[in-house]
């Protein structure tokens, strides 16, 4: 079933992405996903899932129900169901999961 963004604007725009070459310093909120992909110096608190990609740099808090980091993250964390690093992640943080999941390669102190 396809639903139109007419229909229901709320869920069109629950996807969200900072690209590479973009620096923020601040916080951001939202009811929906987020990729970041370029740099985030600040707390970031979602309602869905997060993705730092390879190229992604955090620096801050995150609160979200899902993360998955495959780029540099360094902060504190609490997620409440899943969080996954990638292989090429390098994580220094302290982190609330309920479900942790480790590719081989990955760099978490």
């Amino acid at each position: 079933m396809i639903i139109s963004a007419k229909k229901n604007p709320d869920q069109a725009q629950t996807s969200n992405r900072i690209l590479m070459g973009t620096e923020i310093k601040g916080d951001i909120t939202s009811n929906g996903d987020f990729r970041i992909d370029g740099k985030l110096y600040g707390n970031i608190t979602l309602e869905g899932k997060l993705v730092i990609g390879e190229q992604g740099v955090v620096e801050g808090e995150i609160r979200c129900k899902n993360v998955t980091i495959a780029g540099t993250y360094k902060g504190k964390t609490q997620v409440t169901e899943l969080t996954e690093l990638m292989a090429t992640a390098v994580v220094q943080a302290d982190l609330v999961t309920a479900k942790l999941s480790v590719e081989p390669g990955a760099e978490f102190t």
